[in-house]
């Protein structure tokens, strides 16, 4: 079954972070990324821009708005995700478990809803 793993973390407080913990998280996740990718359990993945980039694109009444930014305000912004495979729920929770955001942020383990064609 595939699970996406949404990484979520506070962008304020990771920018203050100093180059040296930078580096080391990089590596970390390179390393996570390796394993899964060897395990089997990779199929995607990618680091999001900043919130800041980002735009919100709603349609009311037959009319498209857009806003910069989130849509909402919260404590922890996401910042990227796996898509994985994984035998199941229990599977994929210990895989997230091992993202190195999971100790400084919270990771959500998503199923993917698969459609019968």
């Amino acid at each position: 079954m595939q699970y996406l793993l949404m990484i979520y973390q506070n962008e304020a407080e990771y920018a203050k972070i100093d180059t040296g913990t930078s580096q080391k998280m990089s590596a970390e996740y390179e390393a996570f990324t390796q394993s899964i990718i060897r395990n089997g359990n990779f199929k995607a993945g990618d680091r999001l821009r900043p919130t800041t980039t980002a735009t919100t694109v709603r349609v009311r009444d037959g009319k498209m708005l857009t806003t910069d930014g989130p849509f909402a305000e919260t404590r922890e912004q996401l910042g990227g995700y796996y898509l994985i495979e994984a035998k199941d729920l229990d599977a994929a929770i210990e895989i997230a478990a091992r993202i190195p955001s999971a100790r400084v942020g919270s990771i959500e383990v998503r199923p993917i809803w698969v459609y019968d064609k």
